[in-house]
């Protein structure tokens, strides 16, 4: 850089507001740009383009550059020409006053108002719109445009919920916490992003360095790096060139095919992960931890990455809600071959490296991969490129196909067994998995022997198949496989499993530590101590403050001053990571556990409180209130708190479910059969509701009622131990000794240390 570009970095950093420069005026030594470098602070990509022009050139127009823009007539891209959009009798009107794009739509309490869009959100396939409401408040329209050309249907007004209404009353409305930009977006789309929410007075003041995703987003506040380029005192013997993060982990690294397979293998192997995880700091479902992202340091230090939960990904770790692609990635056999973000995506321009397969072929040797020999469809047509097999699409927000970076070859097999997606059946809808997978065995000969899928375990814990517990601890439990499928293995196994995992606790991935902790929640708070202490100066965040959380029950008398101290600072750091997120309820609703759990009642109430006074039908909060006042001996409060709750919704089988055991306590048998019923009914999905409901009939003297209900929940939920218990126990003492028998037979195969058929029986028919 030359050295009148510092001036131009200077009025950049004043500009931007990120920092109050002291010594300036009159100052010739220089020294006053070596106190605004010595700082690390953000120039702006103007700056970085003074010296990295070509790198600019491909990041300007690029997804990143327009993720947000101001509204403008440059910027907008929707037909605001007086247009009418009519959703369920809702009629919107998008139109423009003088130079202002104006949409007129249902506001937060229903009626139509007029908003002004401030900003464009994103770019192609589709645009959405944001616009301001009270408290620095963004928010994002339920109205997008169909950027894509109008031969493939675009060039269109669209509503992202087409075939579900979504009212001012719905937690999804655009004017609720679930749409808002300051909380769900506004991280990813901008750089140098602080959301800046003051809790008192329950509003925002986000602030960015730009607008857009720019240069300092992936490589960090570049102040460093312009006074190593003006080679200032200090700074010109750099070896990271003043940056917090040096993306090296290609340079001097080539793939290479050779004469024994046709894979490309990396000249040398990948040692960090620090590329892939500043990506995956957007481009994952996460929850954020800490706003003081160091760029170059773990992801989870400020972020907790989703595991493979049935509600986001399908069984097999296929994608299924809107992950963003880490998730799936850390999956593949590229991942742990060493593959990188920037192997196949330019990352100034977002693009891939080439076009089609050619991206693929550049590590898979063409004339064996880029074949009709190998992928059995005529050329040039769909079936022939790599990704229709290998990174199958999926649909979200009506129109944007994503493609899933698991990179895995088609199963039918393994859908036949779990239920989830294949490739095969995406494009061939009219066949079935069965003659999916002869048409493989008929291709591939005895090549095709699909081996054992960690997705199969994760399927059987999922339905509660017999032996799943087994299943889903040797897969914890084994290196083999991907470390998000081990962590996700770990937080579906019971406290029958907790000798087994104890040393996962130790396990290098932070992924699988921080959810072994989860389960040492099921021994008492001395235990827990023995087992999770160490983990309290574990070096990610993510692991140590769940650590705080698992162990903030256990006894201070009990320990030492320095154990207390070390227990006491962790708190504290679990405390700062609900606070990072605290215009969200949930925050609050977990500070009010924590609270409860450290015995401090009045502040826990005071969480929940909280939680209310954001979101007043946050229902989380009014189950957990209740909780809390029952926990306290004052059962009159904590029903009517659940009334309450009842009324804001009705059809909460949570709620439901809470009122029932608030009136088998009551000793209203009648009332709380009536709400146990509803939960299993309004959530049949839920299997301790119906254990709940099925064990409270027995009790009211309704067996044969009760064995309906738990032999109904058997049938989805064929492993599940407690129901199996329950029907051997209620099978014998109704004297049905024979029915006793097979679901006794049923525990003894699942759990073989349970002892013989008839020990089971004889221990269960009189459990008393």
């Amino acid at each position: 850089m030359k050295r009148g570009a510092t001036v131009l970095f200077i009025v950049a950093v004043l500009a931007a507001g990120a920092v109050l420069i002291t010594r300036f005026a009159g100052n010739e030594s220089g020294e006053a740009e070596r106190v605004v470098a010595a700082i690390p602070h953000y120039v702006g990509a103007q700056v970085c383009a003074q010296c990295h022009q070509s790198e600019f050139d491909l990041w300007r127009g690029s997804h990143h550059d327009l993720a947000m823009q101001h509204a403008n007539k440059e910027t907008v891209r929707g037909d605001f020409a007086d247009k009418q959009f009519d959703y369920f009798g809702t009629v919107s009107r998008l139109y423009k006053d003088g130079e202002r794009f104006v949409v007129r739509t249902d506001g937060p309490d229903g009626r139509l108002q007029n908003f002004e869009v401030k900003y464009t959100f994103g770019v192609d396939p589709l645009q959405q719109y944001l616009v301001e409401l009270d408290g620095g408040r963004v928010q994002a329209l339920h109205l997008a445009w169909d950027a894509r050309p109008v031969e493939q249907g675009g060039q269109r007004w669209f509503h992202l919920y087409p075939d579900e209404k979504v009212d001012y009353t719905d937690e999804l409305h655009w004017t609720k916490l679930a749409q808002n930009w300051n909380h769900m977006c506004a991280e990813c789309h901008s750089t140098n992003l602080k959301k800046n929410f003051d809790l008192e007075a329950n509003q925002f003041k986000t602030t960015w360095s730009e607008i857009n995703v720019a240069c300092e987003a992936c490589h960090g506040p570049g102040s460093g790096h312009v006074a190593w380029a003006n080679k200032e005192s200090g700074w010109n013997d750099l070896a990271d060139k003043g940056f917090d993060v040096v993306f090296d982990e290609r340079h001097g690294v080539s793939w290479r095919i050779d004469d024994s397979a046709p894979t490309a293998k990396r000249s040398e192997r990948r040692q960090t992960a620090k590329e892939i995880e500043t990506c995956a700091r957007c481009h994952s479902r996460r929850s954020l931890l800490s706003e003081d992202y160091q760029h170059g340091k773990p992801l989870m230090d400020t972020h907790l990455p989703a595991l493979l939960t049935e509600r986001l990904y399908h069984a097999d770790g296929q994608i299924k809600d809107e992950v963003y692609v880490y998730g799936s990635f850390l999956q593949s056999k590229m991942y742990h071959k060493g593959v990188t973000c920037s192997d196949c995506h330019d990352p100034h321009s977002a693009r891939l490296r080439a076009p089609g397969n050619r991206a693929c072929t550049q590590c898979h040797e063409a004339s064996h991969y880029d074949s009709t020999r190998h992928h059995k469809h005529s050329a040039n047509g769909a079936g022939s490129q790599c990704i229709s097999c290998h990174m199958p699409a999926r649909m979200f927000m009506v129109i944007d196909e994503r493609n899933d970076h698991s990179f895995r070859v088609p199963r039918p097999d393994l859908s036949m067994r779990t239920g989830s997606p294949n490739a095969c059946a995406q494009c061939h809808t009219d066949e079935s998995n069965e003659w999916a997978n002869a048409k493989l065995k008929l291709w591939f000969g005895s090549d095709w022997q699909p081996r054992w899928h960690f997705g199969e375990a994760l399927h059987a814990g999922r339905v509660g198949m017999p032996g799943a517990e087994r299943e889903l601890a040797a897969l914890a439990t084994s290196t083999r496989y991907p470390d998000i499928a081990r962590a996700t293995a770990v937080s579906m196994l019971t406290e029958t499993s907790l000798a087994a995992i104890q040393p996962l606790l130790g396990d290098p991935s932070p992924m699988v530590r921080e959810a072994a902790l989860r389960m040492v929640e099921a021994v008492n708070p001395e235990q827990r101590w023995l087992l999770a202490e160490k983990l309290l100066t574990d070096p990610v965040y993510a692991v140590r403050i769940e650590a705080a959380r698992v162990l903030a029950a256990v006894d201070r008398n009990s320990l030492t001053p320095d154990q207390r101290a070390s227990l006491d600072r962790v708190v504290e750091e679990y405390k700062a990571a609900q606070l990072a997120n605290s215009e969200h309820p949930q925050s609050h609703i977990n500070l009010g556990l924590l609270y409860t759990r450290l015995g401090e009642y009045e502040v826990a109430e005071a969480a929940y409180r909280q939680a209310l006074r954001l979101e007043p039908d946050y229902i989380a909060a009014y189950v957990n209130l209740s909780d809390l006042y029952r926990t306290r001996g004052d059962e009159q409060q904590a029903s009517e708190i659940l009334l309450e709750a009842a009324t804001v919704d009705p059809d909460n089988a949570a709620v439901a479910h809470a009122l029932g055991l608030y009136y088998v306590r009551a000793g209203e048998r009648d009332r709380a059969l009536q709400s146990l019923e509803r939960a299993s009914q309004l959530a049949p999905q839920n299997l301790r509701y119906a254990y709940v409901y099925g064990v409270a009939l027995h009790d009211a003297g309704r067996v044969s009622d009760a064995l309906a209900v738990l032999e109904r929940a058997h049938e989805s939920y064929p492993g599940d131990l407690d129901i199996l218990v329950a029907l051997v126990s209620y099978s014998a003492s109704s004297g049905d000794e024979e029915l006793a028998r097979q679901y006794a037979s049923r525990i003894a195969e699942a759990e073989p240390g349970m002892g013989s058929v008839e020990e089971i029986v004889e221990r269960l028919a009189s459990p008393n």
